[in-house]
């Protein structure tokens, strides 16, 4: 009942105050790697998790970095969509081209062992797509 567990989901590593916290305990204790616990004044206790950094990068694996490569792959093309073409795009919030995201799959096959075939004109007319896609209909959410 006298401890809280804090941590960080944001972005950076100053959204919680850590130099306060230090300066203010009385006790500071090591738990276990990334895990600290700090006796307040008033003789509750802080358990801080990651050193205030971000939790699931500092107390568990993260994202493995292909799953880092296809999300910023897909970040870079969006802003390059939006710089090169941004009259397709008023003001206001968009979901991404499927273009878009199968253009990041096929950068990412190779890494992947993954070999895509290609769309022959008769599968392309009995599918009602593109031979070069975009494979899904816009409302298909991947």
């Amino acid at each position: 009942p006298e401890d809280a567990i804090v941590s960080n989901i944001g972005h950076f590593d100053v959204e919680i105050d850590v130099a306060w916290l230090k300066a203010n305990a009385k006790q500071a204790i090591n738990i276990k790697p990334q895990v600290d616990r700090y006796t307040m004044p008033s003789g509750r206790h802080i358990i801080l998790l990651a050193e205030g950094r971000l939790v699931n990068l500092g107390c568990a694996t993260g994202h493995p970095s292909a799953v880092m490569s296809f999300s910023f792959t897909n970040q870079v093309l969006a802003q390059i969509a939006l710089w090169t073409n941004n009259a397709a795009f008023p003001l206001g919030v968009h979901m991404l081209p499927k273009e878009l995201d199968e253009e990041v799959a096929r950068a990412h096959l190779k890494q992947l062992n993954v070999k895509l075939t290609t769309l022959t004109p008769q599968q392309s007319k009995y599918l009602d797509i593109p031979v070069a896609g975009p494979y899904k209909p816009a409302h298909y959410r991947y």
